[in-house]
């Protein structure tokens, strides 16, 4: 059902946690199935994320394409890591199960709502 890379992802998380003073944010969920991410980004001057930890609630697909997404932008610049598609991080995976695209791969949209919260944060400082 899982491809290896899933499972490695699901039984071997990486960048799980919190960040104390996170420059941004980003949560979403799925009522449907009950999947919470949650993902803390570190962003340097040049607006490059230097660390991204995450904090997920859901099944093994929810936690891998968590652990997956900090993986592919640790290091890119906030527009990089803004191109990501949900589509994106299941292919890193090796593919999802069809029935799992819908709720568990929510990294993405978790990694956007954090990048807007740095955002509407760095905003706010400069006004």
């Amino acid at each position: 059902m899982y491809t290896e890379k899933v499972m490695d992802h699901f039984m071997n998380p990486r960048n799980v946690g919190e960040i104390e003073n996170a420059d941004g944010i980003g949560e979403v969920g799925n009522m449907k199935c009950g999947d919470i991410m949650r993902i803390y980004l570190k962003v340097n001057d040049q607006e490059v994320i230097e660390d991204i930890k995450f904090r997920t609630f859901g099944c093994g697909a929810a936690i891998a394409t968590s652990s997956a997404i900090t993986e592919m932008v640790k290091g890119k610049t906030l527009a990089e890591a803004w191109e990501i598609s949900n589509k994106q991080v299941a292919e890193e995976l090796g593919g999802l199960p069809e029935a799992k695209m819908h709720c568990s791969n929510l990294a993405a949209d978790a990694l956007k709502r954090a990048i807007e919260d740095y955002r509407s944060r760095k905003a706010q400082q400069e006004a």
